[in-house]
């Protein structure tokens, strides 16, 4: 397969971008899924230790990639403990 590429690419350079770019958003949007498994409160990874791990979470804590006009340090809690 791999010498099936080269083959190609050694026959039509301008496939070159091509092939870096589709693989540059391949691995972006994986990096992109593993930091929605790993820092989204909503994933429980540990349903005996921590079942619900979004109780534990302060209002000041910033789990969002790009929050636009949100200051998380001015924020209160509004709800009841748990």
């Amino acid at each position: 397969m791999l010498a099936l590429v080269r083959k190609q690419l050694k026959s039509h350079p301008a496939l070159i971008p091509l092939l870096f770019f589709i693989g540059g958003g391949t691995a972006m949007s994986m990096i992109y899924l593993a930091r929605l498994g790993l820092r989204n409160p909503e994933v429980s990874w540990d349903r005996k230790n921590n079942p619900e791990p979004w109780n534990k979470l302060s209002p000041q804590y910033q789990y969002k990639l790009f929050a636009v006009n949100m200051d998380y340090s001015k924020l209160e809690k509004n709800g009841p403990d748990f």
